[in-house]
């Protein structure tokens, strides 16, 4: 469901954000929050977190990035209200993907896929026939590799590297987004959009996989003290069952990828 999602309302809501005033882009926005809670909703504890956590993070790096250095630019010139929970929707998506019996079964096969397709592509952003010169997406294909091989959920990063680069190609074309020629200091040479995207995005992934079952668990430990400071104590012991089973769904995430 959530990949389905994905590949059907986000490419609508580029398309639609083509023409979009202001407040049609908060709409546009709103609704995308809701498709997202809805989602949540069948998601296990821990998957909620992990989604919060790439909120969070995705959306520091679009006002660090996009709103105050201008490294890429949205077409309203603002960060849309839908970003951040498109971000959430990403995650999911690729989440999904991950999880699905085809690449779990098909796993080492498609890991050196996406190593091949994302090496052609950035050999392609480093050549002449490139638009323009693209080293931040080599740079980014380095760490998608790095997350790939050596990352503990290695079918979430297949998942992401399918979403990312499928999304960034599509909202640079519909004019959603442009990514500046270099980086803020004229060094570094960027693609529009940059080859190996689905690299930058995997630190996002890789925050929700180290930080969520801390802050899922840490939560949990809150509600029971505050449950032991005002409620009664069945309501006590059905907080701690709830942690209990939260706790044990903490392992890897290349149970839930």
């Amino acid at each position: 469901m959530p990949a389905v999602v994905v590949f059907v309302w986000l490419p609508a809501l580029l398309w639609l954000d083509r023409t979009a005033s202001l407040g049609e882009q908060r709409v546009l926005g709103l609704i995308t929050w809701v498709l997202l809670l809805l989602l949540l909703r069948r998601e296990t504890p821990l998957v909620r977190m992990q989604t919060v956590v790439v909120i969070v993070f995705a959306t520091a790096v679009e006002y660090t990035f996009a709103g105050w250095l201008g490294v890429y630019v949205y077409r309203l010139e603002n960060v849309p209200w839908f970003v951040p929970p498109g971000h959430g929707m990403v995650y999911l998506g690729a989440l999904a993907l991950g999880r699905s019996t085809y690449v779990r079964t098909h796993l080492r096969g498609l890991m050196a896929a996406v190593a091949v397709v994302g090496g052609a592509y950035t050999l392609w952003g480093l050549s002449p026939l490139a638009p323009r010169l693209d080293v931040l997406g080599a740079f980014w294909y380095a760490c998608l590799l790095g997350f790939l091989f050596f990352g503990r959920s290695r079918a979430l990063y297949v998942g992401a590297f399918v979403v990312v680069t499928y999304l960034e190609i599509l909202g640079t074309q519909v004019g959603a987004w442009a990514w500046q020629p270099h980086d803020p200091t004229g060094l570094v040479p960027i693609g529009n959009p940059p080859s190996g995207a689905a690299g930058g995005y995997g630190w996002f992934d890789l925050a929700a996989i180290v930080a969520a079952p801390y802050l899922l668990t840490r939560w949990y430990a809150l509600a029971t003290w505050y449950a032991l400071r005002s409620r009664s104590g069945l309501e006590v012991g059905s907080l701690v069952l709830s942690g209990a089973a939260a706790a044990s769904d903490l392992g890897s995430v290349e149970e839930d990828a």
